[in-house]
């Protein structure tokens, strides 16, 4: 079937739209990708959006939030059409599209995660079947409603040695295990380009530390790290995860900004020591996707902290960029066909479970 995912992600930089074909299983063909970046104006309005969403303490509806889901739905449904135009494919031969929304608030603790966008919208918008709101029925039924790329990496490393650990670095870091017998264990890791990039904007100006210059001229503050690394969700035995804004950037304040976005990157490598320490057997491979990667300071020091070296995505023939959009289309395709996107391993659910809601055109 072929299938288009859509993520957009905490980092806020825009959309990924990828066209993939598949079974929902073990085969996985990427056929498209394509980026489409948030203007300015959009970015600043997701961003209010999500700092009111987290004041609340249920999702409800509000006008800033309903412009803010309108803007969503609008954008995405324009990403389909030029994904469509630019891969010479008509809507009419996908059968579905992952729509993950745009998370403004993610509290599994409270019992509730919030996506905005609505799926019926995009498909009535494209004509195409779309799968919307992966997270919430996992929530409901006592899981963490994330990470949820686990399955999609386990097709992904079918054929390689194990075990392995693929890490994706996005504005919250994700990691995911395979072990040899087929076991499979995942959660969040800390905040990954989130802070760093929260920190150069604030700084510089920048929207984030270009090939890692800022941290590789700077001087990691042990004492300030040492602070970050006492939050809580360390001391927490996975699965778990985490909203982007669970940290912030105050414990650097004061830093040149330069040593702040060192230790700041630096907390996000420790971060990620700290998550392979809880793996339930030392990978013999740590892949890594998502927009991290292009950070050499970064798995610079990601290296030297966990004594593995990252091995960028790519140089395995997978697209860093594409696969959280990749993984939504393949769970689309799942949640048609009734197979389970969330697992005791990954999110902490009782049973292997379904999830997303389906909305025709």
């Amino acid at each position: 079937m072929l299938a288009i995912g859509l993520m957009s992600g905490t980092s806020l930089d825009g959309i990924d739209a990828a066209l993939l074909e598949t079974d929902g299983e073990g085969q996985v063909r990427a056929l498209a990708f394509r980026g489409e970046a948030y203007s300015d104006a959009a970015r600043a309005q997701l961003a209010a959006a999500t700092t009111l969403a987290l004041t609340f303490d249920r999702p409800r509806a509000s006008p800033d939030l309903v412009a803010a889901g309108e803007l969503i739905d609008r954008t995405h449904a324009f990403a389909v059409h030029k994904l469509l135009r630019e891969a010479g494919v008509e809507a009419a031969d996908v059968g579905v599209i992952g729509y993950h929304g745009q998370t403004v608030a993610h509290r599994p603790d409270r019992g509730w995660t919030w996506q905005i966008g609505d799926g019926a919208v995009l498909a009535r918008a494209t004509g195409i079947t779309v799968v919307s709101d992966f997270r919430s029925a996992d929530v409901a039924a006592g899981g963490q409603g994330a990470p949820l790329l686990p399955v999609y990496h386990a097709a992904l490393v079918a054929g390689l040695d194990k075990p392995v650990a693929v890490l994706n670095l996005g504005g919250v870091g994700n990691i995911t295990f395979v072990g040899a017998d087929g076991t499979l264990v995942a959660f969040d890791t800390g905040p990954a380009n989130g802070l760093i990039d929260s920190w150069v904007e604030a700084e510089t100006g920048a929207r984030f530390d270009a090939d890692g210059a800022l941290a590789a001229a700077g001087q990691v503050d042990e004492a300030v790290l040492t602070g970050m690394l006492d939050h809580p969700f360390f001391e927490l035995a996975p699965p778990k995860s985490l909203d982007r804004n669970d940290f912030t950037v105050q414990p650097a304040r004061g830093l040149a900004a330069a040593d702040g976005a060192a230790t700041l990157t630096a907390f996000t490598a420790a971060s990620v020591n700290e998550a392979i320490d809880r793996l339930p057997a030392r990978p013999r491979r740590l892949i890594v996707a998502g927009g991290g990667r292009h950070n050499p300071t970064l798995l610079r020091m990601i290296g030297e902290r966990t004594g593995l070296t990252p091995e960028p995505s790519d140089a395995l023939g997978w697209n860093g960029d594409a696969m959280e959009a990749e993984g939504f289309a393949y769970m689309a395709v799942r949640t048609l066909r009734g197979l389970p996107i969330s697992f005791p391993g990954t999110t902490g659910v009782a049973a292997p479970l379904p999830g997303g809601v389906v909305s025709r055109p």
